[in-house]
Formats: structure tokens, sequence, C-alpha cells
């Protein structure tokens, strides 16, 4: 069996869309960072919301939770929220730009 790696869990980001937008997380770049300590299986994503006042976390941390949990040597996922740096329109891939118009 291949080890997890972050592309991994990329691919799994991807297809999990913001419950508002409609637009993947990974596309929005809602995504800062993933970290995978592979001794415990635990997987870290340090990721943002397009606005500080946006009641979704709880929305968006739990099909992350579950997606990301279902791949081989995941054990815990860990999400955690930042506003550091704040999110900008900048993040976004080209794809997410196109779905949305810009």
């Amino acid at each position: 069996m291949k080890s997890l790696q972050k592309k991994d869990i990329e691919n799994v980001l991807k297809d999990i869309p913001d419950p508002e937008i409609g637009v993947s997380l990974w596309d929005l770049g809602l995504i800062y960072e993933i970290g995978i300590d592979k001794k415990d299986g635990t997987v870290r994503i340090l990721m943002t919301l397009t606005t500080i006042g946006c009641p979704l976390f709880d929305l968006i941390a739990g099909p992350i939770r579950e997606e990301v949990g279902k791949l081989p040597g995941v054990k815990r996922v860990e999400v955690e929220l930042t506003f550091e740096p704040p999110w900008s329109m900048d993040r976004m891939s080209e794809d997410a730009k196109a779905q949305l118009g810009f």
C-alpha cells in the first residue's frame, strides 16, 4: 500500500464544495496548509473562510473530516481555522474564477 501523500488529500479537498458558493474549498484557496503525521495517522488542515464572520465553519469542517478520514492511513483529521493572512480573491484558482464569472 502506498503511503498517504499531500496530493491525495488535495484531491479529496477538490471535491468538497463550499456550501454557499458551490466551488471547491481547494479552488477557492481556503486551504493554507496540510500536515501529515504518518506515525499516528493524523492529518492537520489549516484553512480560512472567505469572511471572518462566516458562520459556516462547522458545515465545512465536517465534510473535510469525513472525506479525508476515508483515506487509507488516516486515523484522525484536525481542521484548524485561521484568518492570518486574510483570504482574498487572489487565492482562487483560474477554474474557480471562471466558475464565478471573474
